[in-house]
């Protein structure tokens, strides 16, 4: 493994802050998918641009090795209104790199260019750049239009910049490391009326209040204590007045969980807990649960291998290989129901503070001193799974 010269360190960084400066939305990622492919091209790398819309696959071949793997960088931004006062911050107003996207992008695309220079490998590396990763459907539309079967391989890999893990570190684990996300929306119909007058109404909003409290009991009552639940209600909306009762509400939420029983658990006491409180106050609704986000599931295998890479590049003691689980959601969790891999985190937390604002918050941004760890790290992972000796 070669060390990153100051002339590709610079490349680099300048992509990365050139990404930051211009995120684009979920399909949106036109100009994303350029930039990445103008420094592929720099670096004689073939490539295939509009697998899910705008994904990029970019594809690698040495010696005589018939074994394959891909890796996958996310290159979408968040409807974010950015903060910062960056010189490279954001130009497109309501948009902006806030959980960086635009590092992992710069990562894979600097990895990709220090295996074409090295072939230090015997067989194929795939290098999936994908859209929509925010949305949780990016995954699936590259599946969709022929992603595995057009880029065969017997593995997949990502990686994910961490704020609160100091850079240098990596974790991972087996198993669940990421849960799935479900969305629900209930909406609860009764007889609205004058303040004045409950009696002559079928209040909505108390109706609602009561799910909403009811609700609660799902996790604390359901749920196995030992199985990892949440379920958080995050919006509510009514057609009422201060002097008027309402007639509608419209609650809006969130349940995650890391096994798909649990996640038809709370959808059925959901069910019953709307359906029960409803009744008793002489309202109505509709409920629609939807499954965005599957679990992310390591296999133990490659997950194994991960951390033997992390250890190649970080050191043993900077590598935590059973690490806790996280309620967050992955939209990678897609290509791991497709084939074996891991999903792995790189921390991206400096002393000085720089990288170590939350993701998703209008002040963070990517820690660029890690792109020399992150590229170095994705070459030792497939000088390990394809071994040229």
């Amino acid at each position: 493994m070669t060390a990153m010269t100051d002339d590709e360190l610079n490349l680099l960084t300048t992509l990365r802050r050139d990404l930051h400066r211009t995120p684009e939305l979920a399909f949106e990622e036109e100009r994303t998918a350029e930039k990445v492919c103008r420094v592929l091209d720099e670096a004689g790398i073939a490539y295939e641009r509009g697998l899910g819309r705008t994904g990029v696959v970019a594809t690698l071949r040495a010696g005589s090795g018939d074994k394959a793997i891909a890796l996958r960088a996310d290159f979408d931004a968040l409807a974010i209104a950015e903060t910062t006062n960056l010189e490279y911050r954001s130009q497109n107003p309501g948009v902006m790199h806030a959980c960086g996207h635009d590092g992992h992008t710069t990562m894979l695309a600097g990895a990709a260019r220090a295996l074409a220079k090295s072939k230090s490998f015997d067989g194929t590396v795939h290098f999936i750049f994908q859209p929509a990763e925010e949305r949780g459907v990016g995954a699936a539309a590259m599946i969709d239009d022929g992603l595995f079967d057009r880029f065969a391989a017997d593995a997949v890999y990502s990686m994910h910049n961490m704020p609160w893990l100091p850079a240098g570190q990596f974790a991972t684990r087996a198993g669940p490391i990421m849960a799935a996300e479900d969305n629900f929306e209930i909406r609860i119909s009764g007889r609205g009326g004058h303040a004045a007058m409950p009696h002559h109404t079928k209040d909505a909003l108390v109706t609602a209040a009561a799910v909403v409290t009811e609700l609660q009991t799902i996790v604390s009552r359901a749920v196995d204590p030992l199985e990892g639940a949440v379920v958080s209600c995050t919006q509510l909306e009514t057609d009422g007045a201060p002097n008027v009762i309402a007639s509608h509400t419209v609650i809006r939420g969130d349940a995650r969980s890391f096994c798909p029983a649990v996640s038809e658990l709370i959808e059925q006491r959901m069910k019953a807990i709307v359906a029960g409180l409803c009744a008793a106050h002489g309202a109505e609704f509709t409920l629609d649960y939807t499954r965005v986000f599957a679990p992310t599931i390591n296999t133990p295998a490659e997950t194994d291998r991960a951390a033997a890479a992390a250890r190649a590049v970080a050191g043993a003691d900077n590598v935590d290989a059973d690490c806790a689980p996280m309620m967050a959601s992955e939209d990678f969790a897609a290509m791991l129901r497709e084939k074996p891999g891991n999903y792995i985190f790189i921390g991206n937390a400096a002393p000085d503070g720089k990288g170590s604002t939350m993701l998703h918050n209008p002040a963070y941004d990517f820690n660029d001193d890690i792109i020399p760890l992150g590229v170095a790290y994705w070459v030792a992972l497939v000088e390990r799974e394809l071994s040229a000796g």
